[in-house]
Parts: C-alpha cells; structure tokens; sequence
C-alpha cells in the first residue's frame, strides 16, 4: 500500500519585482511566486505568502492571479511588522516571531520555503531558520526560463540541508579547521591529546576574537613560533594587513623602554635628535607579540593598557595622540598572579590580557610528541644546513629512550631539543646519526642538566640538604629579580602582609650573608 502523500505547504516573500505585471501580458511572464505554485510535480495545497505591507495594489494583483492560475492552492497573507525589509536585526526577529505561530502543522504537513523572492536578507534568514530547524522544511529555488519571454515556466531546485550530499559542506569546513589546526603546529603531527585540544581552541579564538591572548609556559615551549603562526593565519584569512611586530620585553629597560614601544618626538630627552615611531606604531593593523610581558616597567605598562582599550597612545614628549589599531598576543613565563601579589605586574592590566589564556606546557609534559618533534628538528636542520640529515633505527630509539625517560629534564625544552640535534647532526659522519653519536650526546646532557640541577656545590658551599634546597630556591629568586627589595618581596610575600612595617630587602641581605653571599654577587654568577 503506497504511503499517504503530506498536504505540502509552501512559505515565501511577495516578489516586489519579480512579482509584478501589468495587463494581459503578465500571465505570459515568468513571475516567482506564480511559478512556484504551478509546478506540475509540487501540488502546493498552501502558500503562506510573506509580506511587509507596503505594496497592497501588488499583493491584491498576486492573489488574483493565484486563484486562477493555482485554484488548487490555498493563499494565506500575512504582513510582517517590519520597517526596514534590509536590517537584518529587525528581519530575523520578525520571521522568528512568526515561526513560533506559524500555521504549519509540522507532523502533518510537508513545508517547502522559496528563497526566490524578497530581500537578500530576507532570503539569508529564511536560510538560517531552515538550517536551525526553526522552519522545519527544505529550500526552493526557482529560475526563470533561459530564454527571454520563453513563458511563465522556468526552472526550480529543491535544496535539503539534512541530505547527505550536503554534507560536503560540512566536511570542508572540517577540513579547512583541520588544516588550521596543523598550520598553528607548523605541520607536526603532535599526539599529546590534551595540546592537540589547546591548539583546537586557539585556533577558533584567533579567527574569532581581536581581544588579546595571553600565552603562558616555561622558556622553550614555543610561545614565539605559535605568536608567529597566529599571525599567518590571521594573516591568510584576511583579519590582517599589518606586518608582525615581535618585541622580548626582556631587552627594554629604563627610559628606553617607553620610546622603544611608544616613540618620541625630536628633542623629548637628550639623544632624542629625530622622531621615534615606535614598536606599537609599526604594528598598526597587524599583530604585536609582546614576549616576556612580565618584564615591563608599571609605567609601560599603564600606557599599554590605555592603548589596547582606545588603541591611541601619548608617544615619550608629545602632546597629542597617536592611533594604532593592533591584535595583541603576550607571552611570559612567570605566574603573573603572583606578580601582581609582589606590586610588579598591574591588576587592571592583568584582567585586560587575561580573557583568552593558552598555557603551554614543558616537553617533558608531552612525552608523546617527542619522536614527532625530533623529526620536524631534523628536516629544520636540513633546511638550515642545505645537507641531509638522517638518524639510524638503532640511534633513534635509543635517543627517544632517553629523551621520554624521567631522566630527561629539558629545562630549556625545545630549545634544548633542537640545540641536541644540530649537536649530533654537526658531528655525524657524513651527516647521518649513529648510535656512537648518539650515546655521546646523551652523556652530555646528563652532565649538563646535573650540574644546572643540583645544589650541592652551590659556590662551592658544604651545607646540609635541607639548606641546599632552600638556597638554591632564593639564587633562583634573586636572578629572576631586577632588585634586592623586588627578590625580598617575592620570597616573603605572605609574611610581609602580616606585619605593619617590614624591610624584605634587609631581611634578605642578612640571609645572603650568612653564606658570605651578596645580591649583586648572585646575580652575576
């Protein structure tokens, strides 16, 4: 027994133009509306004829027609309250408001929406609907006949979006966000799942958002090189047409560092003998990658805020303002929490940056993605060289033995990766690494990474284990601070919030000399 055919229901706009005619010769024209309810194959039981008011002599022309050209059709009329037929906004309220009490019983009935007729936008929400499966239909598309005043026939096309043939359309889009993904990882097949879904994230923020993005991780674990990428994406899709501005924060320091990012004007300071640009200026409407971010002075750091939020700028000695319209990504390898703790990273800043954060993790965190980064090093080495380089089976599994082992630290991570590498690469007979070269360089790290790790020796002190790791935990501060009282407020930021009056500096400088150690000793060693 044939299955019952559904009564079919056909929603669509009044045709402004395409839907007019004037005397006899109008039932001869191809007119859309007409045409789609005189196809011999789609027996239209209802139109829900779409309107906005404006042109009832038309509309009363249509429906005349439709009762003789279609008297098997059904016409219902409804005028939309919408003023502006080109503001997208108001169109889609519109027709989504409608939806909802739509007159189309959806287990009943068959709906076919003709996006032939009325505004482009019109046409573009009635496509949206359909494909969110707020109008539960498929798509018409009609045409005119190809030959001019060829009669009122023409063409027509029914478009499934639940079909299966268009789903193509869904797998380019896969595709193209695959291929993405691979160009952030310069084409590393990385297997770590937990990077794999960082870089999927980062991916559709980049091409998503013009905030900030803040890129945390220890040194060496590819911040720059991913700054970089980001850049060419955005680059590739069009989202920018500026050049790429790489700035490590590190290297700007004292009055310098405000004309370096900002620039001056001629005669701002003494030296200042021309105008300055500055590194914010050379990166309008491109990407600006500020490394080491932490290592800003407060005051750049206030003129940076004020420039991502109004993208203007007071250069060092001017007296009016600059534009630049920048992407920024910002890198560090600090906890920039606990600077702004310590009173050396600004909160406001801090909260302006910190909306899309990637952390990027330690090699030895992605044990998987080693033998897939030795072989990018390699061909990276090759490119650099222009000789061939090549590893024995032998040699390989022996150096990846090693490299994932919990022996391996790889403090500087791929840094220290690659640095490896083009030890072995430049040693190997005939550019081919074998197990000897392999085993040699293995010992070298171990000597390497034993004498960067362990405190025993610490300036050639004896002292108790205890005492070892406590000094070198303080070496390490004192390094990493540009000042004995910004190392005393870092070592002793918990204690000093409880007391009313305190002088970490001082209290760190009478623990530096019970070892006979000083802070502008430690630091230069």
């Amino acid at each position: 027994m044939d299955k019952p055919v559904r009564p079919l229901v056909m929603v669509g706009f009044l045709g402004i133009t395409l839907d007019q005619g004037t005397g006899a010769t109008r039932l001869t024209k191809w007119r859309p509306t007409i045409h789609a309810c005189t196809i011999p194959s789609l027996p239209v039981a209802r139109l829900e004829l779409l309107t906005t008011g404006e042109h009832p002599e038309l509309e009363r022309q249509v429906l005349a027609d439709l009762k003789t050209q279609a008297p098997h059709t059904q016409v219902r009329l409804t005028r939309l309250p919408v003023h502006n037929p080109w503001d997208f906004a108001e169109m889609y309220a519109a027709l989504d408001d409608w939806t909802r009490t739509a007159p189309i019983d959806w287990d009943q009935e068959d709906c076919l929406v003709h996006v032939t007729t009325g505004t482009h936008t019109a046409q573009i929400c009635l496509f949206l609907l359909v494909e969110t499966q707020r109008l539960r239909g498929r798509l018409l598309q009609t045409s005119p006949p190809p030959q001019r005043d060829a009669g009122p026939i023409g063409g027509h096309a029914i478009i499934d979006l639940d079909l299966s043939k268009y789903d193509r359309l869904r797998v380019r889009g896969a595709q193209d966000q695959k291929e993405h993904h691979a160009f952030l990882k310069q084409g590393i097949p990385t297997r770590n799942k937990a990077f794999n879904a960082l870089i999927e994230r980062m991916e559709r923020v980049a091409l998503a958002s013009k905030e900030p993005l803040l890129l945390m991780g220890p040194t060496g674990a590819g911040k720059s090189q991913l700054a970089r990428q980001i850049y060419h994406l955005r680059q590739r899709q069009g989202l920018l047409t500026g050049a790429l501005v790489d700035v490590n924060c590190a290297t700007l320091r004292g009055d310098g560092a405000a004309s370096a990012l900002f620039g001056h004007v001629k005669g701002a300071y003494t030296g200042a003998t021309n105008n300055r640009a500055g590194l914010l200026r050379a990166a309008d409407g491109g990407l600006l990658f500020l490394d080491e971010i932490g290592e800003l002075g407060l005051d750049e750091q206030a003129m940076l805020l004020r420039a991502i939020e109004e993208q203007t700028f007071l250069p060092v000695g001017a007296d009016s303002e600059v534009r630049s319209h920048f992407h920024l990504v910002a890198g560090t390898n600090r906890d920039l929490q606990a600077e702004v703790r310590a009173g050396r990273f600004r909160e406001d800043l801090l909260a302006r940056i910190n909306l899309w954060t990637f952390r990027l993790p330690a090699l030895r965190e992605r044990n998987e993605d080693l033998e897939p980064n030795l072989d990018f090093e390699l061909e990276r080495i090759k490119s650099g060289h222009g000789r061939r380089v090549s590893m024995n089976k032998e040699a390989r599994q022996v150096y990846l033995s090693f490299a994932t082992s919990p022996e391996a630290l790889w403090p500087g991570n791929f840094r220290d990766l690659h640095a490896s590498l083009v030890r072995m690469a430049t040693l190997a007979p005939a550019g081919r690494i074998d197990l000897a070269t392999t085993e040699d360089e293995i010992a070298h790290l171990r000597e390497l990474w034993r004498a960067s790790s362990e405190p025993d020796n610490l300036f050639g002190l004896q002292l108790d284990r205890f005492e070892q790791v406590q000094l070198a935990e303080v070496v390490a501060v004192c390094r990493a601070s540009r000042s004995l009282s910004e190392a005393g407020r870092t070592l002793f930021a918990v204690s000093r919030a409880q007391k009313g009056s305190v002088n970490d500096a001082d209290r760190l400088r009478k623990y530096l000399a019970r070892f006979g150690l000083d802070f502008e000793g430690v630091r230069g060693s």
